[in-house]
């Protein structure tokens, strides 16, 4: 073995600490692009000391931003995966990668403070105090360096010697990231607790100096300060102060968007693509109206949503003018004062390859792989604007995006196919699992964000043998269901998903609300087909069928479709397929051995069915 060549792996972290704690979108978003962006500025460091990133196979263009070089659009999505793999040489210095990420990171808090913080807080050194610990100890960076070619999970031992232990944090905490003491340095509860007007003594100005991008009563730690302004000031990174980079190159930043849609934007953009598109000019005043008598806010001039771009042209094409609707902040439209209101549903769709982790520890299939990865994150951006979304992370076999609730799980059906199609012709087999929160828009993002997580490893792929997709619902009470199918199960002959296929046949019409009598009973009806435990259920498949198919055809739904009694059992047993959970026993090699649907049938499938027939909306 030349020992001369070594392996260098790279992880940065805490990925769900720094991501998932976010009060907004916007949040989100900054939390990911950062952590993509400083694993870019990793990778970069590695080439200069005349390394190769092996795995994944880097955004040569995304790299070539860091310097001001890039060609075309800069990035405005995270796409760099926060762990890597490189071969470099025997003289490789692993502290100069660990120095460029800390002095990325300190250069772009620093922007933020000068330009947002440094001229409107009180001139007590207590605050650059809290500023200066907070920003130089959050990240955790691991490596390890090794000759062994083979040695994939030499990082993993390398993490479980924990070495990095954030500081012990008094006073007042950021309401965003939980246990960080906020910036104004104020006493901890257990002693006098400040009043309102103590915190807003230091919090007001900045308020008044940021508009609308600090909340009233909102106070953040540093660490969330950044991750909520950093956008605004990223492009003087590197253009008033050179920042001279370990291995003597100059990192810089570019002009970002700083439109990132709200849930409650996400969760009305077909309602309010349809009041655009409305015939009715009256529509549109009215809204209008409406907006201004609420003293609405116009803050999402910048959000990019497909239906809504295409829906202004259209209406712009025809003559109409839809004013500043597109901009309206989107909680406006929950407004009681509105003669209509849109779902107060959204969704959060996470997505993960399946069984890389086998095939990435024989190292002759790891450029294939990479390869792959790199085909699948090309296309994602497109896909999920197709689908009306916005995307948060697309990295490797890793995607992270809001969607409307109509979108959802045709989005996590398109990728799960673009997926497929990246690996074809590889000889090597590896699938996509999916998990999708529909969330109410009052629900605690942090909650659905982390819960996400749980959902997609423990439900689509531990509980369901991965291929798999997992459904949550949130209503402001919290979980209102579960549901969960491997992807092969979850399609019919023609690739449609069946439980949306479903939902449109239980729609319920403008004059009647039949399939509400149905789901009334449904329940009931479920829990007197499942079998007790150890015993034979009362009636066979054929009668459930027929009992429940009866049930339907008395909800009222022939008083406006005409459905014969074939028609409703083949309807009926579709639903009831998607109502047992299906197993899949996996081998060794993570090949099918066999599946098996369960005996019970679970009422959650049938009231996702209802959910997504209604929006969530009961009536």
């Amino acid at each position: 073995m030349n020992q001369d060549k070594m392996y260098f792996h790279f992880t940065l972290g805490p990925v769900q600490g720094f991501v998932a704690q976010a009060r907004r979108t916007r949040d989100f978003w900054a939390g990911s692009f950062i952590l993509s962006w400083l694993a870019a500025v990793a990778m970069r460091s590695v080439q200069k000391q005349q390394g190769k990133i092996i795995f994944p196979k880097p955004d040569d263009n995304y790299l070539k931003w860091l310097e001001g070089l890039g060609e075309n659009q800069p990035p405005i999505q995270g796409s760099v995966p926060n762990r890597f793999k490189a071969e470099v040489n025997g003289d490789f210095s692993p502290q100069a990668i660990v120095d460029s990420v800390q002095l990325a990171w300190r250069e772009l808090a620093d922007v933020v403070w000068q330009a947002d913080l440094a001229e409107v807080v009180p001139d007590k050194p207590i605050h650059r105090q809290i500023w200066d610990r907070q920003i130089s100890r959050f990240f955790e960076i691991s490596w390890s360096l090794t000759a062994d070619e083979k040695a994939s999970n030499i990082l993993d031992r390398r993490k479980n010697w924990r070495s990095h232990f954030a500081p012990a944090e008094p006073g007042v905490k950021c309401m965003s990231m939980a246990g960080w003491q906020e910036l104004s340095g104020l006493p901890e509860p257990n002693k006098p607790y400040p009043k309102r007007d103590e915190l807003d003594r230091f919090w007001q100005p900045i308020r008044d100096r940021l508009n609308m991008d600090l909340a009233d009563e909102e106070n953040l730690c540093a660490i969330a300060f950044v991750k909520r302004r950093f956008a605004c000031h990223f492009e003087k990174l590197g253009k008033d102060k050179k920042v001279e980079m370990p291995g003597g190159w100059e990192l810089k930043g570019w002009k970002l968007k700083t439109g990132v849609p709200s849930v409650s934007y996400l969760a009305a953009v077909h309602w309010l693509e349809q009041v655009i598109l409305s015939e009715e000019e009256d529509k549109l005043d009215d809204l209008q109206k409406a907006a201004d008598a609420l003293g609405a806010e116009y803050g999402e001039w910048q959000t990019d949503i497909r239906c809504i771009d295409h829906a202004y042209r259209d209406a712009q094409k025809k003559g109409k003018n839809p004013g500043r609707l597109k901009a309206l902040d989107g909680s406006v439209f929950f407004e009681e004062g509105l003669q209509s209101q849109p779902t107060p549903f959204y969704a959060i769709l996470l997505m993960d390859g399946d069984s890389l982790g086998k095939h990435m520890s024989d190292t002759n299939k790891q450029a294939k792989i990479s390869d792959a990865l790199e085909k699948f994150t090309r296309r994602v951006p497109g896909l999920v604007y197709s689908h009306n979304g916005f995307l948060v992370y697309a990295g490797g076999d890793d995607v992270l995006a809001i969607l409307p609730l109509e979108d959802a799980l045709s989005c996590a059906k398109t990728l799960r196919d673009a997926y497929g199609n990246a690996f074809e012709g590889s000889g090597i087999d590896s699938t996509l699992s999916g998990a999708v929160e529909f969330a109410h828009i009052k629900m605690p993002l942090t909650k659905i964000l982390r819960d996400a997580h749980g959902l997609l490893d423990n439900v689509a792929k531990d509980g369901c043998g991965r291929d798999a997709i997992a459904v949550r619902v949130w209503k402001p009470g919290g979980k209102a269901l579960e549901w969960a199918m491997p992807w092969k199960k979850a399609l019919a002959q023609d690739e449609t998903l069946i439980i949306e296929r479903l939902a449109g046949e239980f729609r319920d019409d403008e004059d009647k609300d039949f399939s509400s009598n149905f789901f009334y009973r449904i329940r009931e009806r479920f829990d007197l087909l499942n079998p007790p435990k150890g015993e034979k259920a009362i009636l066979n498949p054929e009668q459930a069928n027929s009992l429940l198919a009866a049930d339907y055809l008395g909800s009222g739904v022939n008083e406006k479709r005409k459905v014969s009694l074939r028609a409703a059992s083949e309807i009926i047993g579709t639903l009831l397929t998607q109502c047992r959970l299906v197993i899949r026993v996996l081998d060794d090699q993570g090949n099918e051995k066999f599946s098996r649907p369960s005996e019970c049938l679970k009422a959650d499938g049938a009231f996702l069915v209802r959910f997504l027939a209604n929006k969530g909306v009961g009536r």
